[in-house]
């Protein structure tokens, strides 16, 4: 399983990638693999905001629904809109194609309590333990 290094994780196995004021958002490839085939997903609309640790959206597989959960605060400003037609995506790539949200950051400081790539991969192992 790969986590990305220039990633940060949470410990509800979403991940962000930060490029100047903007995260780009998903779920891992930890997440998708125990979810199982993705066949639905709900994700919120540009201009709503979203608050670090509340729920932004629900992914639905063929084991389970699940809720998403923003790992930074901000105001959406993209929606990876194709994953509505085309949920499978997640599966296929999570953390290119299956990205599901841009935000802008409200405050970069909440990056800091985040997970390396490392820190997720041990998170990870000692979850399966």
């Amino acid at each position: 399983m790969k986590f990305p290094e220039d990633l940060k994780y949470t410990n509800e196995h979403e991940w962000c990638r930060i490029k100047a004021k903007r995260a780009i958002v998903g779920i891992t490839e930890y997440a998708q693999d125990q979810l199982g085939d993705i066949v639905y997903v709900e994700l919120p609309e540009v201009g709503d905001v979203v608050k670090k640790g509340e729920s932004f959206g629900v992914v639905e597989s063929t084991k389970a629904v699940s809720e998403l959960f923003a790992p930074i605060s901000g105001k959406v400003v993209e929606v990876n809109n194709p994953l509505s037609d085309t949920p499978e995506t997640i599966n296929e790539d999570p953390y290119e194609e299956g990205w599901m949200i841009q935000v802008e950051v409200a405050d970069p400081k909440e990056v800091e309590g985040m997970m390396d790539a490392k820190g997720y991969a041990k998170f990870v192992e000692d979850e399966k333990a």
